[in-house]
């Protein structure tokens, strides 16, 4: 008896142990009761129903990441690819993706083959190397759509590679050389056209900065010599001024003496004769004889021939 008790405690302590039910953070329960659904568990400590409520599937509720293996897929220039994609996505109704589809995995992997197959076929080679975004985007749309009902909700949907055929891509390797190639020649020739012209410049720079010192020395040696002529007139006038002034000081003595010695008007016109005579020798002299002087003049030759008898 006391064995059979000791037996039914065991079983109770099992049942009562199993009856609890600890949820991580991250995943919910789907709890089954007699065969049917009856709540979802969500995180933290539940007690169940031994051998009446079942624990049918740990879902987590955590973003996920699904990786579809490349497919091959014909573009609209047919030409055979391969792609392969990564699917973001996160359970958002537990119920639905347990109960809606038997395998909610399996139907973003079907659902994302399929319709990139179609939108790929509609573009061609060149199109759906350069629009991964636009097939991205598209291929988002149409997959959240689906798996709405299954209570799935796709968060990115992004194009690992793009594989065309060995041939396509050596093609592709040898224009995108060529396009380096030109590329390099272009910025070279830009190089040395940019070189040029800051040569260009520099020479020209030099050239305006040499006549621009030609003309200061020039101006420079035409006011040295125009100072010089300057310096020189003047020295010459000033000459000649003290010359004409020592001229005019002798005659000015010679007929002061004439006065004081009594000597008659013919002498003194002879004197005068003499002075003017001495005067315009000098070629720097001009002489301006009054109208009474030049009427004198006519006598002097009378004068000359009184004095010889």
């Amino acid at each position: 008896m006391e064995i059979f008790i000791g037996i039914m405690l065991v079983i109770v302590l099992i049942a009562i142990i199993s009856s609890i039910k600890v949820v991580n953070t991250g995943y919910v329960y789907i709890l089954e009761r007699l065969g049917q659904f009856y709540k979802v568990l969500e995180p933290g400590w539940h007690f169940t129903i031994p051998f009446i409520d079942f624990v049918k599937r740990k879902i987590s509720t955590k973003q996920q990441i699904l990786d579809i293996e490349p497919q091959s897929v014909i573009t609209k220039d047919n030409v055979k690819i391969s792609i392969d994609n990564v699917i973001f996505y996160k359970v958002m109704n537990p119920k639905e993706a347990e109960y809606n589809i038997e395998n909610y995995t399996h139907g973003i992997i079907y659902s994302t083959i399929t319709n990139m197959r179609n939108i790929v076929g509609d573009m061609t080679l060149d199109e759906v190397l350069s629009g991964r975004d636009r097939i991205n985007s598209r291929l988002l749309q149409i997959i959240d759509e689906i798996t709405d009902a299954y209570g799935i909700k796709i968060l990115s949907v992004e194009i690992k590679n793009i594989m065309p055929p060995a041939e396509i891509q050596n093609a592709m390797e040898k224009q995108m050389k060529a396009e380096r190639d030109k590329r390099a020649a272009i910025l070279q020739a830009e190089g040395q056209k940019q070189a040029e012209i800051e040569r260009a410049e520099g020479e020209k720079q030099a050239k305006i900065l040499t006549a621009e010192a030609e003309k200061e020395a020039n101006i420079r040696r035409a006011e040295g010599l125009r100072e010089s002529q300057l310096l020189e007139a003047e020295g010459r006038a000033k000459a000649i001024e003290i010359i004409a002034q020592a001229e005019a000081d002798a005659i000015e003595k010679v007929n002061k003496a004439i006065l004081e010695s009594g000597t008659n008007e013919t002498v003194i016109a002879l004197k005068q004769v003499e002075a003017l005579t001495e005067m315009s020798k000098n070629p720097a002299n001009k002489l301006i004889l009054p109208n009474e002087a030049i009427s004198s003049l006519g006598s002097i030759a009378a004068v000359a021939d009184m004095l010889k008898k």
